[in-house]
């Protein structure tokens, strides 16, 4: 495993250690006994016996930096938040969807701050008809919403309440209430975590900026450069492939982000798949890199359209570019050069 406390334990007193796949430990074992026997002993002699013939299998451990290890702590955790706003919302939106339907009209996003404080204003038909509009003016400026004005706020609230069940909008309403409390928590511990965020990415910045003074490397401001890359990607690729990435290790990078296919070839039979066996996060990080590339660089659209027109579906597509962000990635980063948007080319850095 390359984590865990027995793990930090041996790199805290400098000793080497190696990770290896699960997989790969029991293809090992498979040279020593064809049997399938197994016990605790033999791991250990197969791994140590490994490692000595094969060690190109394994994975050298090394101490992290600090802040990112905190910058992973943060990004998972950033993550976890989000998935739980997600959910909350999707409930609020059931309920909401039981007795006052006309609400959701006004907003996408139900767990939205400004959309919880106004049904807060009026959480029932009958109480949004003795909503003034100074009200919502106020709650509209307050949260900058422009896309919507008061009055279109009332007109809508103030539709035709559906008919329900005697109690079914209290019911709902004691739901939602709970509902509320709980998103406002998550609210704010995410606009924490984003905040938390941007202050190690900059942290991070300004050592690669000192450290370019002395002659090494700013690895930061390179992939901040690339297209695709914002706050949420950068401090996954940091967090979670800062090892490949220092080592400039394209086949690595692409290998756990899920990029590189899994190619099965026997006598003329020649099939090429989609790799599953990857990093989630980080495979998750490089798709949405991406699909933003693709909307903003010239030559990562032209990249997409070409496999489309190849006949290759959406997803494929998009790990073909995700394949070439990375090589370009690896590139920048041996060069120490900044990704220029406007030009399509690398300068200087």
């Amino acid at each position: 495993m390359p984590h865990g406390p027995v793990v930090d334990a041996l790199l805290d007193r400098g000793f080497a250690v190696h990770a290896i796949n699960p997989k790969q430990l029991d293809r090992l074992r498979d040279r020593f006994s064809v049997a399938g026997a197994k016990d605790d002993r033999r791991d250990a002699y197969v791994s140590a016996a490994g490692l000595r013939t094969d060690r190109h299998l394994f994975r050298r451990l090394q101490l992290a930096d600090p802040r990112l290890v905190e910058l992973r702590e943060w990004s998972r955790l950033a993550e976890e938040l989000q998935k739980e706003r997600v959910r909350l919302g999707n409930r609020l939106h059931h309920q909401l969807w039981r007795y006052y339907p006309q609400m959701l009209e006004l907003a996408d996003d139900t767990a939205a701050s400004w959309f919880l404080d106004l049904w807060t204003l009026a959480p029932t038909p009958a109480k949004a008809k003795h909503l003034r509009r100074t009200t919502i003016e106020q709650l509209l400026k307050r949260y900058r919403i422009r896309r919507i004005d008061a009055e279109t706020v009332l007109r809508i609230l103030r539709q035709p309440a559906i008919k329900v069940a005697d109690g079914v909008a209290e019911a709902a309403s004691v739901h939602i209430r709970s509902l509320i409390a709980r998103l406002r928590v998550v609210n704010h511990e995410l606009r924490e975590a984003a905040r938390k965020l941007d202050e190690l990415c900059a942290a991070l910045s300004e050592r690669s900026a000192t450290a370019e003074q002395s002659g090494e490397r700013r690895d930061v401001e390179i992939l901040k450069s690339m297209p695709g890359i914002g706050r949420i990607n950068l401090a996954t690729l940091l967090a979670e492939a800062s090892g490949p990435l220092g080592r400039r290790d394209y086949q690595a990078l692409r290998t756990l982000s899920g990029v590189a296919p899994v190619t099965r070839r026997s006598g003329k039979s020649h099939i090429v798949v989609r790799r599953y066996a990857a990093h989630v996060r980080l495979r998750d990080a490089v798709y949405h890199c991406a699909r933003v590339a693709i909307q903003h660089d010239p030559k990562s659209r032209t990249r997409y359209g070409a496999l489309r027109q190849r006949g290759h579906s959406h997803g494929r597509a998009i790990r073909g570019v995700a394949d070439r962000l990375l090589a370009l990635a690896c590139i920048l980063l041996e060069r120490q050069t900044l990704f220029d948007p406007d030009l399509g080319k690398t300068v200087a850095a």
